[in-house]
């Protein structure tokens, strides 16, 4: 007899990886396709925090930020390795928001989302604090710091499909669904592996769309659905350039059109600038940021910075499309940032289709995701939530034993210098150690790729995190590519191809379901 899943998710972002692992962690046979790798679209181009938004609260948006806020501390508990503390300075621009309404709304920011670790909000004299230092002097003399947290978006997203399958998901990538349609009150979903054209059919009692971008298509696929929301594609755009300061702040500075930017350090060595705001009405697989974008992301640093940016400066850039629920707004950047479902019960079997999301509240969304679905599930623990409490793979130590993990992999391995050592622990948490192994050499690790990248982390990529290309690894399970050469890349993306085995399926962890 084929099988029958409880439910089938399309969609390997990080609202279809979310539910997964909280569906599967309820007892719940999951199955989960995803046409490219995961979070190869949206998820892995956004600002990387997880933060409660405060320029929402112009636009009343309470509900969500007060959510936000609260998820900012339990993802923080639950992935201290990929989630860090990070102190944001405000400067007040004279001619823009008064001081008093910067001043109230984060007072607001720091007392409605249940703020326990995180330090408060305090002034700052910019003439005489080291975060005054890099800004224009004596245009900008007085500001706020707060606080928010700085995020790994997609590592965030290839850990949860991680821990979703370590409870018994079956996470497909680099698999499309080509069509769906219901018989006999059961989901029928094809799907084509994008390598070899094969197709089979998952069958399933609940179906979730999670498409992002393409939401509406995979509706159109052949589900019989209508769909009464629409989706709001805005695209946000993002450049890095070198190292622009030397303390740990970051900063979010105000424009006079009334969006904001974030300047964040990023990656040790350099600052990341953004993002834009502007709707999008192409593919979204081939957004890029445009000429104007770049411009408008270094005028926008400029306008604040002693040292302006230019856009020769720039050593990477990326841009994504976030697929936003459409409320009507006449400007993107006031389009909501909230999440809606769509339920429909087209001959009696669920299909739920979401709209809009954040990084931030992704497990909040994915438990109500399953609220919804709970009358549509068998399994007996499917109204109770636990995410919130058990740790991403990796993420099982306190918030604050990020360092204490790095000196123990370098007594462990006295060979990893420590901006390696570093890199592997905020990387892959307590698993690290699975990672390095028994090593007592660099030699021990195989073969090296440049920018510490070896091929025992290639291969542990491999088997655990669905990695199959060196964009993958250097982009997505990491930002190595902003150090390596392109040659690095090629040479690696040659030897996955030759080390890759036909059909392979990442291995389960020791101790997950089978």
């Amino acid at each position: 007899m084929d099988r029958i899943y409880d439910l089938a998710i399309i969609g390997g972002g990080v609202n279809g990886c979310g539910i997964a692992r909280d569906a599967a962690g309820r007892g719940n046979t999951v199955f989960l396709c995803e046409m490219n790798d995961l979070a190869s679209g949206t998820s892995s181009w956004s600002t990387k925090l997880v933060h409660g938004g405060l320029r929402y609260l112009e636009y009343y948006e309470f509900r969500l930020v007060r959510e936000a806020l609260i998820e900012r501390e339990i993802l923080w508990q639950i992935a201290p390795h990929i989630i860090r503390p990070l102190r944001f300075v405000l400067p007040h621009h004279a001619g823009l928001r008064p001081a008093w309404l910067l001043r109230l709304g984060l007072f607001l920011y720091d007392h409605i989302g249940g703020r326990h670790l995180l330090p408060a909000t305090r002034s700052v004299d910019l003439t005489t604090d080291v975060v005054g230092k890099p800004l224009i002097a004596g245009r900008y003399t007085k500001g706020f710091e707060y606080s928010d947290c700085f995020v790994d978006d997609a590592r965030l997203v290839a850990l949860t499909a991680r821990d979703a399958a370590d409870r018994g998901a079956e996470i497909r990538t680099r698999s499309r669904a080509v069509e769906i349609r219901q018989v006999d009150g059961i989901w029928h979903v094809a799907v084509e592996d994008r390598a070899s054209g094969t197709r089979d059919t998952i069958k399933a009692r609940a179906l979730v769309n999670a498409g992002g971008p393409w939401v509406e298509q995979v509706l159109a696929s052949g589900a019989g659905v209508n769909a009464r929301a629409k989706v709001r594609l805005v695209q946000g755009s993002h450049i890095v350039v070198k190292k622009l300061y030397d303390h740990d702040r970051a900063y979010i500075f105000q424009n006079a059109d009334g969006r904001i930017i974030f300047v964040i350090p990023y990656q040790d060595d350099f600052t990341l600038i953004g993002t834009t705001d502007r709707d999008y009405d192409g593919d979204p697989a081939k957004v890029k940021a445009t000429v104007e974008e770049i411009q408008y992301l270094c005028a926008s640093a400029s306008e604040y910075l002693a040292k302006p940016v230019k856009p020769e400066d720039v050593v990477w850039n990326y841009s994504g499309v976030r697929p936003l629920y459409d409320d009507g707004a006449s400007e993107a950047k006031a389009a909501t940032r909230d999440y809606v479902f769509e339920l429909d019960t087209p001959g009696g079997a669920p299909l739920l289709s979401i709209y809009g999301g954040k990084i931030t509240t992704y497990r909040r969304l994915s438990e109500e995701a399953l609220e919804r679905l709970s009358p549509y599930l068998r399994s007996a623990k499917a109204k109770e939530g636990w995410t919130g409490k058990s740790p991403l793979p990796g993420g099982d130590m306190d918030v604050s034993a990020v360092a204490a993990l790095t000196a123990e992999l370098i007594r462990n391995h006295p060979f990893l210098a420590q901006p390696h050592a570093n890199r592997l622990a905020h990387a892959y948490g307590t698993r690290a150690a699975k990672l390095l192994g028994n090593a007592k050499s660099a030699d021990d690790l195989g073969r090296s790729f440049g920018a510490t990248l070896t091929e025992s982390e290639v291969r542990y990529l491999m088997a655990n995190e669905w990695a199959q290309t060196a964009e993958d690894v250097v982009w997505r399970r990491s930002k190595l590519g902003l150090r390596m050469s392109a040659d690095e890349v090629a040479a690696l993306d040659e030897w996955m191809a030759a080390n890759r085995v036909s059909g392979e399926r990442p291995l389960r962890e020791a101790g997950g379901r089978t």
